[in-house]
């Protein structure tokens, strides 16, 4: 669009113009343009490969203090820029601004996390059963990672998987979700800034089809962390297994929501509205399906619809607004076609599930609620990733903990008790990666491990230490007297 500014890529230390560029639309107002964005060409992805490739030797044994000093840099000046960057991920993405400025502090800390591990990173010295030697098991860089990540947390997940990798001594070549390049591009410019050597860390902009494609089958990457649908990663581990790449792979959820009969109604009621609806329900962690006992079931939904009229849809940037645009117009023709797919099964709308209209042209959805729904609906099995849920009633416990794991996913479950033996019975028996007691299944901590099981996710877990498992190998050395 004629008169908006252009936003390059970032390969070997030098921004580099494309000869295409896409436009980056605010979904709150259709007529706010953030800006230009470039894509980048599969021989342009090759260049970063490149610059990265030459990089690693020297950087993989440089100095930890430097790694420190760099990673430090970047969290403290995403944190003194929260406001400003907050603003733009509200702009490109839908968030409301108080989630957007909370998703951008997240990701300071993040790189101030791993600053302090590129100081921590432990091995150990064993005996070895031989008299007279000795063992020493350490960890070094993986090598060169590709990074690709998707659209609904555009600068927390860009910075779990970047930080670590840049810790752990790796360079890297990433690749943000074509829709939300903004955020992207801006922690680009911080890192290019922060003392990182050329080639450490390079920026490709553009399509899955093609620069995904071009990172993924690269046989000169060595690991590809990747977020996004389970059909994409399905394939990116099809292409990584065939030439003994690492893989990472985070992917969708239908995280499951109980309700028990013993649960405090309000606070259940809360924590299933900002499990299912907050950030427009486009979360992989989000709870679409509340599993209630019998017993509490017709208050849960009675105070559900109460609870919903109460919540504002609006602009992101709006003072107030509980609950932002969804992201496009394709998102929102799949969140419109699984609610026609709910009646269509069934399924008793109880609330939402509209367009709003607002001040401005956006993609404005009054989250949706459906109630006696089975387990075999689709509304029930697959995800939507949408401001879309649903209740299902089951007699109790036993027959909620048994629905709950029923399902391909195992990335985040929930439980609303008092009942310390039912708590302790569900985190013990819950087949996900992640479990919340009297919590919303969103809302993880930066420090801790992220990841779940079954087709949720594929490989070593992310965030936390757990994140060297992932970006650095493992090396044996015997040391004879």
């Amino acid at each position: 669009m004629t008169g908006s500014k252009r936003f390059d890529n970032y390969i070997g230390g030098e921004w580099v113009t494309a000869t295409e560029y896409s436009t980056n639309i605010n979904p709150s107002d259709l007529s706010d343009v953030i800006g230009e964005y470039a894509k980048a060409d599969v021989a342009q992805v090759q260049t970063a490969i490149d610059a990265a490739r030459a990089a690693f030797p020297a950087w993989s044994t440089s100095g930890i203090q430097a790694r420190s000093d760099a990673l430090d840099k970047v969290g403290s000046e995403i944190l003194a820029r929260k406001q400003e960057l907050g603003t733009l991920l509200a702009r490109e993405e839908g968030k409301t601004l108080p989630e957007a400025i909370g998703e951008v502090s997240r990701a300071g800390n993040i790189f101030k996390f791993f600053a302090g591990e590129c100081l921590r990173l432990s091995g150990d010295y064993l005996p070895s059963v031989r008299p007279g030697v000795h063992v020493e098991v350490t960890r070094e860089a993986l090598g060169v990672v590709g990074l690709i990540t998707p659209w609904n947390f555009p600068i927390a997940i860009p910075a779990w998987k970047i930080a670590p990798a840049l810790a752990y001594g790796n360079c890297v070549v990433f690749k943000p979700a074509d829709l939300v390049p903004g955020c992207a591009w801006a922690l680009a410019e911080i890192i290019a800034r922060a003392g990182f050597p050329a080639g450490v860390f390079n920026l490709v902009m553009g399509s899955g089809r093609v620069v995904g494609d071009a990172i993924v089958n690269s046989p000169q990457l060595d690991g590809i962390s990747f977020t996004g649908s389970v059909s994409v990663g399905r394939q990116i581990a099809i292409s990584c297994v065939s030439r003994q790449a690492k893989v990472q792979l985070e992917m969708g959820g239908k995280n499951p929501q109980l309700i028990l009969d013993d649960a405090d109604l309000k606070q259940a009621v809360e924590l299933a509205v900002q499990s299912a609806f907050y950030s427009t329900g486009q979360r992989c962690t989000a709870s679409s399906r509340l599993i209630v006992t019998a017993g509490i079931h017709d208050k849960f939904v009675e105070a559900m619809a109460e609870r919903m009229r109460s919540i504002k849809v609006g602009h992101a940037l709006q003072a107030g607004i509980d609950i932002g645009p969804v992201v496009s117009r394709a998102q929102l023709d799949q969140d419109l076609g699984y609610i026609d797919i709910a009646r269509n099964e069934g399924a008793r709308l109880v609330a939402g599930g509209s367009l709003v209209t607002c001040d401005t042209e956006g993609y404005f959805l009054a989250p949706a609620l459906f109630a006696d729904s089975t387990a075999d609906m689709r509304i029930s099995r697959e995800e939507v990733f949408g401001p879309v849920a649903n209740i299902i009633k089951v007699a109790d416990y036993e027959a909620a903990l048994a629905m709950a794991n029923d399902t391909e996913f195992g990335l985040s479950a929930g439980i609303a008790t008092t009942s310390l033996k039912y708590a302790n019975h569900f985190k013990r028996h819950s087949q996900a990666g992640m479990v919340m007691v009297n919590l919303p299944t969103a809302g993880v901590d930066y420090h801790v491990p992220f990841g779940g099981r079954k087709g949720s996710s594929y490989g070593s877990r992310e965030q936390g230490r757990y994140a060297q498992e992932f970006y650095t190998v493992v090396k044996t050395s015997y040391i004879g007297s």
